[in-house]
């Protein structure tokens, strides 16, 4: 078997699908993107795809070596996101040849559902935890909110107590039945940290995730000392040499996402290492339903899963939602909060073709916010 051609879709909201063809018509799926840099990253599959054209795609591990050491400069999201979603096709390709799931390929299942969690967005207490009720009344036993909005490096006593009085607002209307997680975004200075994070110990959030930008992942141990809060981060790490410090530094939670880092290929790793410092997976996912097949792939076959993110109705699924690319849509049937195992061969969905090519056909544009301070100086979104 060998490779025919890689072709990316830039499709809404603000995703970006790769389909690789070969020519005993097995047709593999992945989803190569940074967020706000989708063009750019499907440039860098177009230079990849010089070398795929014409080779085996079942020598997938080669493949990843070749792609991310051979050409001298290494490393970044761009080169690592475009090498993910490639990771990705080679192993539905895999699953299709070899006629079973990829988490068979991987060792097998050790577990036969897997948790999710569900976003909730606002940002009045009253408001977020209403929205937190109707995720709960729809059988979710976490959820995930942002903890907090534009702060100052060192902000008021205001500004604390509105994000101690979000989370506790939540914790009230679900119980202490519900997880809840919180997402800062790296929206913390170290001394907005030390602040924060102990003033929301009493309410027991499941984890706190990015207090600080990945730029001060060395510095982590300043914060994990300071708190009984689980701490979680890797969403803007790509791969198992970006990790490491954040593991020595004593973080709880990896979160690599599997359309960033590497693929299928260097999350198995990830979540390898990760296992040897204590520390549980859950892997970042507010994208596409290739993304999300791909990450329960990996979650299904990993002892030490957490939880998974998904992004069914989050706020930034404005034009397309998760499910509006599948041919079949329960695949993704939550029950009682959980994803059932997927026994369907690679990835264990069939992507809607002619619903890619017609959104293609559109395309998209997405770009993060720019996010500033009363004062005018940029603030972290």
């Amino acid at each position: 078997m060998r490779i025919l051609s890689l072709k990316t879709y830039l499709v809404a909201p603000r995703w970006l699908f790769l389909r690789i063809d070969t020519d005993e018509g097995i047709t593999g799926w992945g989803e190569p993107v940074i967020e706000g840099r989708a063009e750019t990253v499907a440039a860098a599959v177009a230079e990849l795809a010089d070398y795929l054209v014409g080779a085996d795609p079942l020598r997938i591990e080669d493949h990843w070596q070749v792609l991310t050491k051979a050409g001298f400069y290494r490393g970044g999201p761009i080169l690592s996101s475009a090498v993910a979603g490639i990771d990705q096709a080679l192993w539905d390709i895999a699953g299709k040849t070899y006629g079973a799931p990829v988490h068979r390929l991987l060792g097998g299942p050790v577990r036969d559902r897997i948790r999710v969690y569900s976003w909730i967005g606002g940002d009045d207490p009253a408001e977020v935890a209403e929205a937190a009720i109707k995720q709960v009344e729809a059988g979710f036993t976490a959820v995930k909110m942002n903890a907090a909005g534009i702060v100052r490096a060192i902000d008021t006593a205001a500004e604390v107590k509105v994000i101690v009085a979000r989370l506790a607002s939540v914790r009230e209307a679900v119980g202490d039945g519900v997880d809840i997680a919180l997402d800062f975004h790296g929206r913390l200075s170290m001394p907005m940290a030390r602040r924060v994070l102990p003033l929301l110990e009493p309410y027991l959030p499941f984890f706190v995730e990015e207090p600080v930008v990945p730029e001060l992942t060395r510095d982590l141990a300043a914060v994990t000392s300071l708190t009984s809060i689980p701490i979680a981060t890797g969403e803007r790490l790509f791969s198992r040499w970006d990790f490491r410090p954040a593991f020595e530094a004593g973080i709880a939670v990896a979160q690599p996402d599997i359309s960033h880092a590497g693929g299928i290929s260097e999350v198995r790793r990830i979540a390898a290492m990760a296992e040897t410092h204590d520390v549980t997976l859950a892997p970042h996912c507010p994208l596409g339903p290739i993304a999300l097949a791909a990450s329960l792939q990996v979650g299904f076959a990993t002892p030490n899963l957490l939880i998974q993110e998904q992004s069914l109705g989050i706020h930034y699924n404005e034009q397309a939602d998760l499910l509006d690319y599948l041919v079949d849509r329960s695949v993704f049937a939550y029950r009682d909060g959980h994803v059932p195992l997927l026994e369907a061969p690679g990835l264990g969905i069939e992507v809607d073709v002619k619903a890619v090519e017609r959104a293609a056909a559109d395309g998209h544009r997405w770009r993060g916010p720019v996010w500033r301070r009363d004062d005018g100086s940029l603030a972290e979104w």
